[in-house]
Order: structure tokens, then sequence, then C-alpha cells
């Protein structure tokens, strides 16, 4: 007979479930602010690799999720409304405007719980647009602190089991296994955002250090990018180069800002001693140096993933 499942590890699952259950609201309410002008504003606003940074950084800081606004991406060039050249700047910005999930979740959430879930409860009772869009953003946020709040009470209960203290000896011995994690995590359950939930529940448990939590914050940032790729399957040439785009840019990231990550590490401990708080800010530093390093050779960028993906130059 198979072991029944730990309630520990029961109740990890319940608490991801209620995160991305929060994230989803989150958006929902967030969209319906201003339904259909998030596709509009991508296809008026990124003439340029900077304009088009500008509008995926804003976008993504509004819908709170990169993997929608690449959604939405390789949509638009699928239906011919953007180019794959236009994707490059959306990309860049869609890994800035994310960081801000981040510094969300280092709030207390002790604090803000109860108030947002009542708030929120009261408003969704409302019919009038505005209000209920209000009330779903406050609930969804509810949620996501019910979560962390529950992830971070799991954490030291989960680290006595054999296959997690695993995973986290492993993590803290070998940062390229950390990155392996990160990715395979975010990549399994479509959101780096409820990644770096986990790994700041873990991290303020003192249960994994920081470098090991900015190597499965790298990984979140590859693990991403399997949702882009699944919307452009079946999708026209264009669509497809924009999704390996997101891969090529952010494993090439995660590349060049490995051998920093202590330096990164030493960088926030002197702005902040809280440990959630010191990742959210690395996630900030890693994902602006990294879109402005790949700013200027968004043309080059373009072209090298054109010639090695099979397609012609396209103008």
């Amino acid at each position: 007979m198979a072991k029944p499942m730990s309630p520990y590890v029961a109740s990890f699952i319940v608490f991801i479930s209620i995160f991305l259950f929060g994230m989803a609201i989150l958006r929902i309410g967030l969209q319906t602010f201003s339904e259909h002008k998030v596709e509009r504003v991508l296809t008026s606003m990124t003439a340029t690799p900077l304009r088009g940074l500008i509008m995926g950084m804003l976008v993504t800081a509004l819908i709170q999720s990169s993997s929608a606004v690449m959604v939405i991406t390789v949509g638009l060039i699928a239906t011919k409304l953007l180019t794959f050249r236009q994707s490059i700047g959306i990309i860049l910005g869609a890994n800035i405007g994310t960081t801000i999930t981040a510094e969300l979740m280092t709030l207390n959430p002790d604090q803000f719980t109860l108030p947002l879930l009542i708030a929120g409860f009261i408003l969704l009772q409302i019919r009038k647009q505005i209000l209920f869009s209000v009330g779903t953003v406050l609930f969804g946020l509810g949620c996501i602190f019910v979560a962390m709040h529950g992830l971070e009470a799991m954490s030291i209960p989960l680290s006595s089991l054999s296959f997690f203290e695993h995973i986290i000896n492993e993590t803290n011995t070998s940062l390229l296994y950390g990155i392996g994690i990160g990715t395979i995590l975010t990549a399994l359950i479509q959101s780096s955002s409820a990644t770096t939930g986990i790994t700041m529940s873990f991290i303020n448990q003192d249960l994994l250090t920081l470098p090991s939590a900015i190597a499965i914050l790298y990984g979140a940032n590859i693990g991403t990018c399997v949702t882009a790729w699944l919307a452009s399957i079946g999708s026209s040439r264009e669509a497809k180069l924009s999704a390996y785009a997101h891969i090529w840019i952010n494993v090439l990231g995660v590349m060049l800002f490995y051998p920093l990550i202590e330096v990164f590490s030493r960088m926030v401990e002197y702005v902040t001693t809280l440990p959630d708080v010191q990742l959210a800010h690395v996630s900030i530093l890693f994902n602006v140096f990294s879109s402005l390093l790949f700013l200027p050779l968004a043309g080059i960028l373009a072209n090298t993933i054109e010639k090695l993906h099979g397609g012609k130059a396209i103008s």
C-alpha cells in the first residue's frame, strides 16, 4: 500500500494553491480596470526597443504577471499586430515589471491580511465594475498574504522531511543545484512569483542562505519561459521566435550574472537585514541590470535568434 501523504506536504500544496488562486484573482481585477487596453497599448507603443521596454515594464507591473504579458505578446505576434523585433523590448521590460510582485510579497501579511479580505469581500458584492475590480484586487492580495503566512509556517516542519531536507542541503551546497530547482519548480507551477514566495518563506526561517535563495530566483527566471513557449506552439514563425528570444534572454542573463550572486548578496545586506526584502531587492538588481545590458543589443539579439532558429531576416 502507498504511504499516505504527509500532512505537512498536503498543507504546503494547499497554501501554494491559495497563492496561485490569489495571483489569478489579482490579475483579473487589474485587467478589468481597462479591458482590451493592454493589447492596444502594447501594439501602439513598441516602435523602438526602449519604448517596448517601458511599456512591457508598465503593463507587467499593472497586471502582475510577466507570463501573462508574454502570452499576450505571442498572441499579438501570431495575429500580426506586433512583430518579433518589437517583442524584444517587451520581454526586457516584463522582466523588470515582474519584480514589483516580489516587493509586494515582503509586506507584513499579519498587518494587511484580514482588512484586505474583508474589504475585498464587501466590494465583490457590488455590481459597479470599478468597485468590483477594486474588491477583486484586494481579495487577491489577501489570499496571497494568507498563503505567504502559511508557507512560512510550513517551512520548518517541511525541512524535517528527508526529501525537503535533501533539497535544502543540496541548494545550500550548490548554487547550480538551486538554479535547477528554481527552473523546475517554476516550470511545474507556472508562476515565478510562487517560487519566489516559497523561497522567501524558507529564507525567513534561516533554512536557506541568501546566495542559495538568489540561485533559486535565477532559476525561476528561466522556468517562467515555459509559459510563453507553450503559448507559441502551433503559432506563426515570428511568435515562436519571440518565445525563443524570451528563453535566450533569461538564460543568458542568468549565465552572465551567475558570478555576481555573492556580490548581489553583499550589496543588499547593506540595505536591509530582512531576508525576504533582501531577496526582493536582488530581483530588482538582477532584472534591471540584465535588461539594460541587452537593450542596446536588441538588434543583434534578434538577428542571432533568427539565424539560430532557421528564419529569414525580418525587416
